[in-house]
């Protein structure tokens, strides 16, 4: 009977300690459960240890979130992938807070970015804004890979999947690593797909982002990100005493010789296979929606907005080419356009989209949900030192 009371004293005080909103799953290990053992194997069998660093790419057409980790010879390998179970918009970047979009870009990944009590079971903030993200004025917060399977914003795994993934960056952390890379893209960046969307507003901002995917495949090493003239650059150093900054204008810089010449290979290559498929008129899926900017995310903002207030709103957010925000069921009342703030014409590479996702309660409560996650890193996205020598070990300069 003392030994019942004693521990139902722990356990009440436990949950004090805890929170008064917290519950016995926040105080669970979700954060310290450890990776599966065949996981383990896998990685032990490619030469790479649990505690190796880590990168993730993600794919918002396939919907699929890809774990790569550090193997002996310092390049990567693909270690497993997800299905996303939600992500939120349309294909295309984050303009403005609200406009519902997920990411797309160069995103970094720090300790303190990492949420073990998230109302989400475990999250992590991706870093957005980045330095690009700032440097072209984009607004938002708290835009997470997270669980639960819900998205405003944010791409959204299941609980087991978070849980796992949680794991991959917690022991790469524990292992030395100071903070990872991820890589949001529209698609995978290939030929054929880059042809089926070579027409899309957003197809300059894609053809900047495929040069880090391509370096990527190339070396099989995260890049080295910088933002210069509002423009990421990958793999450029800087001449002595000059750095990046990113509305700038770009410094005189370097690249590895040989990692130069095989990208321009890799270019040939692939130049060859964009004309092929552009002759391929037939066996394209076709495109799926993008979002067409500054002007439509602003829309959208509105919609959001206006849905949170509990005003009475179109199901679907808007788009440019159906601005309505007022309900169906009122007929008889014209609906006015809301006006859209002047927005700067973007850069030539800053043509891009926005789009819609879940409710306005949704979108407030992840955000509160996650406010413990909101101090990111804002500065240019760089690799280790460390890297970067391996980096120049491997491919010279």
């Amino acid at each position: 009977m003392k030994s019942s009371i004693t521990r139902a004293s722990l356990l009440l005080a436990a949950l004090m300690l805890a929170g008064c909103n917290e519950t016995l799953e926040d105080i669970a290990p979700k954060a310290t459960k450890p990776l599966p053992a065949a996981l383990v194997q896998s990685m032990k069998a490619k030469g790479m240890s649990a505690k190796s660093p880590i990168m993730l790419r993600i794919f918002k057409e396939e919907s699929v979130l890809e774990v790569w980790k550090q193997k002996d010879t310092g390049r990567y390998d693909l270690v497993t992938s997800y299905d996303i179970c939600k992500w939120s918009g349309k294909l295309g970047p984050k303009f403005t807070e609200g406009d519902r979009q997920a990411p797309e870009g160069f995103y970094t990944v720090a300790p303190h970015q990492m949420n073990p009590q998230s109302s989400y079971h475990l999250s992590f903030n991706i870093g957005f804004p980045n330095t690009y993200d700032q440097s072209h004025g984009r607004t938002g917060q708290h835009l997470m890979v997270h669980g639960a399977c819900s998205s405003a914003g944010c791409y959204s795994m299941t609980d087991e999947q978070v849980e796992q993934i949680y794991a991959f960056a917690r022991e790469a952390f524990s292992g030395g690593q100071t903070a990872f890379q991820v890589q949001a893209f529209p698609f995978r960046m290939t030929a054929d797909n880059m042809a089926r969307y070579r027409n899309d507003p957003n197809y300059e901002f894609w053809k900047m982002l495929k040069e880090g995917y391509d370096h990527f495949e190339i070396t099989k090493i995260p890049p080295k990100v910088d933002v210069c003239e509002r423009r990421y650059v990958f793999n450029q150093m800087p001449e002595a005493g000059r750095t990046f900054s990113a509305t700038a204008a770009c410094p005189v810089s370097t690249q590895p010789a040989s990692l130069t010449t095989a990208y321009r290979s890799y270019q040939s290559t692939f130049d060859s296979a964009f004309s092929a498929a552009l002759d391929t008129k037939s066996g394209k899926a076709t495109p799926a929606p993008t979002i067409a900017g500054v002007k439509e995310a602003a829309l959208v903002a509105d919609w959001s907005r206006r849905r949170a207030r509990g005003e009475s709103v179109t199901r679907e957010p808007p788009s440019l080419n159906q601005p309505e925000v007022a309900a169906a069921e009122q007929p008889g009342t014209p609906t006015p356009v809301p006006a859209v703030a002047a927005v700067p014409t973007p850069a030539p590479q800053e043509q891009q989209p926005e789009a819609p996702v879940s409710t306005g309660s949704v979108a407030q409560s992840e955000a509160a949900g996650e406010a413990q996650s909101s101090a990111v890193a804002a500065g240019t996205q760089q690799e280790s030192p460390s890297l970067r020598k391996r980096l120049l070990g491997m491919f010279g300069g």
